[in-house]
């Protein structure tokens, strides 16, 4: 760890970051703490939080607003990509951290800071995506990462804010370690340590329990332009807006909890909650539209493409050169996908009724249809199948008994 004189530090208005700012000028001997705390759309007070950096010996605290940016540029493309990590997960936290890390840099340029700084444990996943992107975009920038060196307990951590003015957090406090934007929330800790307890009502704030949403289901549509959505039930939304909406509808109906046993990038299990609303409606949706308008070949290879695209978000690696590549293959891809899906809603479930494509379907009603207004060869058929089961028989008719 190289010394540092002005550092621009990630800021989230917690414990461990609260403490970051006296800890960097007290034992590592930084002159100057500049805090940056990013909205992502989750709904919190950011002024309490930008004082309290002040509060806590900070220069100066920064707000920055990246909700667009963080539903247009990476929210938008892990649906083009139909990104479920592990098959499940779909990078609502993930997905804010190279966005984070991007605009810490562009701060430390503006403020002429010589390193970053950020409150992420040696545990987590979050380190490895600031790290990472942090040196992908800007290698001469130093990272210093306090909470991952000072070797303090939870009560130490408080204990050493005490010293340097800051109040005791309250002493009825959640147990639970949450991570909030607009595309969702991230659970864990706590009770939720324990995989076999189940996760209780209280730790869900984006979607209704199953008896709780409403009896009678509801059936929406929803509008993709080049992959990208641009309207629900037909009216044209902005990205952000039409985000909300879908987290509205979703929760409402009791859609996008997940509870899993998730592969950190640092090689340990964990359990993870979350709710992600929203982002998992679209991307069902999304996937429903591409098999209508993508070829086959196309199709196959896309969805194995789609979970590399997803381990690389997830691993840290937005800002790498296969994940560029990648983006590339998905960016193809979207072209055609234009159309719209009709969804049911009902009691927790998403279920695809229709989907339609004006200029880009691959469904062709003639050639599929067994009524009077078939259109296939039948006949050409058994040619095909000669061909296609000629290596099979040639195997039989070498090994067999």
């Amino acid at each position: 760890m190289g010394r540092a004189t002005k550092v621009v530090l990630a800021y989230s208005g917690g414990v461990d970051t609260s403490v970051c700012i006296p800890y960097l000028k007290q034992e590592w001997g930084v002159e100057e703490v500049i805090t940056f705390a990013a909205d992502l759309g989750q709904g919190d007070e950011l002024e309490p939080i930008r004082l309290k950096a002040l509060e806590a010996g900070a220069s100066q605290s920064l707000v920055g607003d990246l909700i667009k940016p963080f539903i247009e540029e990476f929210a938008f493309p892990a649906i083009r990509a139909n990104a479920l990590y592990e098959g499940r997960y779909p990078l609502s936290t993930a997905l804010a951290r190279p966005l984070i890390a991007r605009r810490l840099v562009e701060v430390a340029r503006e403020v002429g800071a010589d390193a970053v700084a950020h409150g992420c444990t040696g545990k987590g996943n979050d380190q490895v995506r600031f790290d990472v992107a942090i040196a992908s975009l800007a290698p001469d920038l130093k990272v210093l990462t306090p909470a991952r060196e000072w070797g303090m307990s939870r009560e130490e951590t408080i204990a050493y804010g005490e010293r340097f003015g800051m109040p005791s957090p309250v002493s009825k406090k959640s147990p639970y370690s949450i991570d909030l934007n607009l595309l969702g929330r991230s659970i864990e800790a706590g009770p939720l340590e324990d995989p076999m307890v189940a996760p209780p009502e209280e730790v869900f704030a984006m979607t209704r329990s199953v008896d709780q949403t409403p009896n009678d289901a509801e059936e929406i549509e929803i509008q993709f332009e080049g992959g990208n959505p641009v309207a629900i039930n037909g009216k044209r939304l902005e990205p952000v807006s039409l985000i909300r909406e879908a987290n509205r509808l979703a929760g409402t109906h009791g859609i996008g909890r997940l509870d899993m046993i998730e592969n950190r990038v640092v090689g340990i299990k964990s359990r993870e909650i979350y709710e992600t609303p929203g982002l998992l409606l679209l991307i069902r949706a999304h996937q429903e539209l591409e098999s209508l308008t993508l070829a086959a070949d196309v199709l196959r290879t896309k969805r194995q493409l789609e979970m590399q695209w997803a381990d690389l978000v997830y691993q840290g690696l937005w800002f790498g050169p296969l994940k560029d590549a990648l983006d590339g293959f998905m960016d193809r891809t979207q072209v055609h996908v234009n159309g719209v899906v009709r969804l049911k809603l009902h009691k927790g479930n998403a279920t695809v009724t229709g989907r339609a494509s004006t200029d880009n379907s691959l469904y062709i009603p003639e050639m599929a249809s067994y009524g009077s207004e078939d259109k296939f060869d039948h006949r050409a058929a058994e040619g095909f199948i000669y061909v296609w089961g000629l290596p099979t028989r040639l195997w039989a008719a070498k090994h067999r008994r």
